[in-house]
């Protein structure tokens, strides 16, 4: 069963490079594009594609916008956020908004077409170099444990002591195989805590679980 892809780019050229690499693919389908972000909100609607590639910067809405309104819409597309801009607002904005993955437009095609699978299987997909700068570039934000509790620790005290673990492992920017070779698990084990992650922390998907262990302050400045 293939993997319906809308592409959204207000370049052309762009789209067509991404329609190129995609249409090599036998498992991916290209079903619209789209030039701006209020297009790809009704696009999404119409078409119910599995996957969304979404630009940033965009005419009428941009790029977190239009990733918001799509999933408060209630949409099952997950949203892969592709910028030329390596910048972490923009990183952190797509990834609160809901985006399930964030890579860079300079992103090999073997990359790309794999970061469409992970995110269609509900996986999370944020290019390595992004994930390892938002603990630097956040961490004045991050939470004072001498504040006391918080509601993110509340939660945090539903987990076990390995989905703890594995929470913080993903949340380094590992993959389920990095987490499972460094917790000595497998990988089946891993998407298990994962899982279990998602339930009891009320988060969407894994990518979420990166976003909500940043701002509890799991993972903090100088950590490997």
């Amino acid at each position: 069963m293939s993997i319906r892809v809308l592409l959204v780019d207000d370049q052309p050229l762009l789209r067509l490079g991404f329609r190129m690499i995609l249409s090599t693919q036998p498992d991916l389908e290209v079903v619209g594009e789209a030039g701006d972000g209020a297009q790809a909100v009704t696009m999404a609607a119409a078409l119910g594609p599995d996957v969304v590639l979404m630009d940033v910067r965009m005419p009428v809405a941009d790029g977190i916008e239009a990733t918001r309104r799509i999933v408060e819409s209630g949409s099952a597309a997950r949203i892969l956020v592709l910028t030329t801009f390596d910048l972490d607002e923009y990183v952190w904005a797509a990834l609160r908004a809901g985006a399930s993955g964030f890579l860079l437009k300079d992103v090999q095609p073997a990359e790309l077409v794999g970061a469409i699978r992970s995110v269609a299987e509900g996986d999370a997909v944020v290019a390595p170099r992004v994930t390892r700068r938002l603990i630097d570039a956040f961490a004045g934000h991050l939470p004072d444990p001498a504040a006391g509790p918080s509601p993110a620790d509340l939660l945090l005290e539903r987990l076990t002591g390995r989905e703890r673990e594995v929470l913080v492992e993903v949340a380094r920017g590992r993959s389920n195989l990095e987490v499972a070779e460094a917790l000595s698990l497998s990988e089946t084990t891993v998407k298990t805590h994962v899982g279990r992650l998602l339930m009891k922390l009320g988060l969407r998907d894994r990518v979420q679980v990166v976003v909500f262990a940043y701002e509890a302050g799991v993972v903090r400045r100088g950590e490997p």
